[in-house]
């Protein structure tokens, strides 16, 4: 339940709200390129607004929630993403857009109770690699102390959630470890068959043989370790067993209706259409992607989440209609196509995107000319001096410079792959050099041999 928002907190309301609309707005703007200055402006007024709200609440008074904390959260949610658009990733706002979605999907799991040590292992790591940036920046001074405070907040929070589920694997006995990791394995692939289109006996035939020789392994309903003992952790992997038959035959007997009730169907249809588009920016993002356009996206996923009661869809009787796993599935892999799209941003403006995505393609068709070798003429390498010579033509002093005027972030990665591209353009070069040094030598020894001999017989 949201709590009421307090009289002396009207005033930051309304600020934070305008803020969040001009946000929007930018985001909004496909015409032109988010400007550095705008979004810097725009963070220092909702700075100034986190301050006045620390300044009036009791420092102690942290489980507040009301109105300005939902919308604060959708502003730094923004602005995060317009960080990772201007391609300042390695900065403390471009952090909790990431933290976000990393905590949707370790919730999510936490709820399933469907994970292993190699599900966990990232968002370890990644962990690890948030807080270093959040850490440098508290060192320097170069962002607020509300802000930093926040993110280690934040970051203190997620690392909590997951290790509290590294707890949980670490009460499975070590001769469970292999079957529990399988079964988890199996359960993804059950759900995820469900959510496809058309008939997957082919597919299922083999999943289901597996589980079967798994539960035969089973002596009187346990798990047996060597020398016949009954290891630990029998409820955690007998109730995923028999959670995957339950799919399996639920899948069996409603194959036909795709495991999902006609009640449930639009959500089943928006989710569809939500992963079928992340998927399409998984494998165009370089080309197409905006990054503050994930926040549509992460609007509509909360949205659908929200209408769960205690974890489960329900129509409008209040029943909980049969399909519940594919939509968790579908809902789940939404978040994490997200979470994939924003720990890929590169540290390369939108701005300079287009430069960066040209030289990507002109190394990599340098690379495969290289690779696979000569012999080539000068004319084959023109078009790739030409591309080179009108991107190295559109710096000024060294550097490539904005619409407006501005050094765009990203510099280092871009003249990165120039220098990677002329080097190769070199390489090529001298082994045409080389080819025709040998085509010389080799015209030379066939003269030789043709000329007449100067001595009689």
């Amino acid at each position: 339940m949201t709590a009421p928002v307090a009289q002396e907190e009207l005033p930051i309301l309304e600020a934070v709200i305008n803020i969040r609309n001009r946000l929007t707005a930018l985001k909004r703007d496909r015409a032109d390129f988010i400007k550095p200055s705008e979004v810097n402006s725009l963070y220092q007024a909702v700075v100034k607004q986190v301050t006045k709200l620390n300044d009036i609440r009791d420092d102690n008074a942290t489980t507040c929630n009301n109105r300005v904390d939902t919308t604060l959260a959708d502003v730094f949610h923004l602005l995060s993403l317009c960080y990772l658009t201007l391609g300042r990733t390695k900065e403390c706002p471009a952090v909790y857009s990431q933290l976000a979605s990393m905590r949707q999907i370790i919730t999510h799991m936490e709820e399933s109770g469907l994970y292993n040590e190699s599900d966990l292992a990232p968002f370890q790591r990644r962990l690890g690699e948030l807080r270093s940036i959040v850490q440098q920046d508290a060192e320097s001074g170069k962002h607020p102390v509300a802000m930093t405070k926040l993110l280690e907040r934040q970051l203190n929070e997620c690392d909590a959630i997951v290790q509290s589920l590294q707890d949980s694997l670490s009460e499975i006995s070590v001769e469970l470890i292999p079957v529990h990791e399988r079964l988890v394995t199996l359960r993804r692939q059950l759900v995820a068959l469900a959510a496809k289109e058309g008939s997957h006996k082919t597919e299922l035939k083999p999943l289901a043989d597996e589980l079967r020789k798994i539960d035969s392994k089973r002596v009187d309903g346990r798990f047996l370790g060597p020398g016949g003992v009954v290891p630990a952790s029998q409820a955690v992997c007998s109730s995923l067993l028999e959670d995957c038959f339950d799919i399996l035959q639920q899948i069996k007997a409603q194959e036909e209706s795709k495991n999902v009730a006609s009640s449930l169907k639009p959500i089943h249809d928006r989710l569809s259409q939500l992963r079928a588009e992340l998927e399409n920016l998984v494998l165009t993002h370089r080309w197409s992607l905006r990054e503050t356009d994930l926040y549509n996206y992460s609007l509509s996923l909360q949205e659908i989440d929200k209408m769960r009661i205690d974890g489960k869809f329900v129509d409008a009787d209040g029943n909980r209609p049969p399909g519940q796993y594919v939509l968790l599935y579908l809902l789940r892999r939404c978040y994490g196509l997200i979470y994939r799209l924003l720990s890929s941003c590169e540290p390369v403006s939108e701005e300079l995107m287009p430069v960066a995505n040209k030289l990507s393609t002109v190394k990599k068709c340098l690379n495969e000319v290289y690779k696979h070798g000569g012999p080539f003429s000068p004319r084959d390498l023109h078009p790739y001096q030409l591309a080179l010579h009108q991107i190295d033509s559109m710096r000024k002093d060294g550097k490539f410079i904005g619409h407006d005027g501005n050094v765009p972030e990203g510099q280092g990665v871009v003249m990165a792959h120039l220098n990677e591209c002329h080097e190769l353009l070199e390489m090529l070069k001298e082994s045409m050099d080389e080819e025709d040094d040998n085509q010389f030598y080799e015209d030379g020894d066939d003269e030789e041999l043709n000329r007449p001999s100067d001595i009689t017989d």
